[in-house]
């Protein structure tokens, strides 16, 4: 069977911020990846969590996989588009502000499987 994904779209945070919780939790099974996520500090745990929950539900009812035998294959952020914003300086120019966000993926499938 074909590995299952879930996306979430457009987290405001950037990717420089999510990649040391996704190297946490990459290619490990989902029970242990969710413990691990619940025990952090970060508000952005919790977002990665549901995406790992939701990637484990898709296996679970679309490709009748089992929960208990999934492991993360890959998990990844990347660019979103940002958000420009602009802030006074002195003598009357401008500072650009740049509100970075990002797109997390979260690929799951069974070992063993044969491709």
């Amino acid at each position: 069977m074909p590995p299952v994904r879930a996306v979430a779209k457009k987290i405001s945070a950037s990717q420089k911020r999510l990649k040391p919780i996704l190297d946490l939790v990459r290619g490990r099974p989902v029970d242990d990846a969710l413990n691990t996520l619940s025990l952090l500090t970060s508000p952005w745990a919790k977002t990665v969590a549901k995406v790992v929950q939701s990637a484990a539900a898709n296996a679970e009812n679309n490709m009748m996989m089992n929960r208990d035998s999934l492991r993360i294959v890959a998990i990844s952020a990347d660019q979103a588009t940002p958000l420009k914003r602009f802030r006074p300086r002195a003598r009357g120019r401008i500072g650009r502000i740049i509100k970075r966000s990002s797109h997390i993926t979260v690929v799951v499938d069974e070992p063993g499987q044969e491709r």
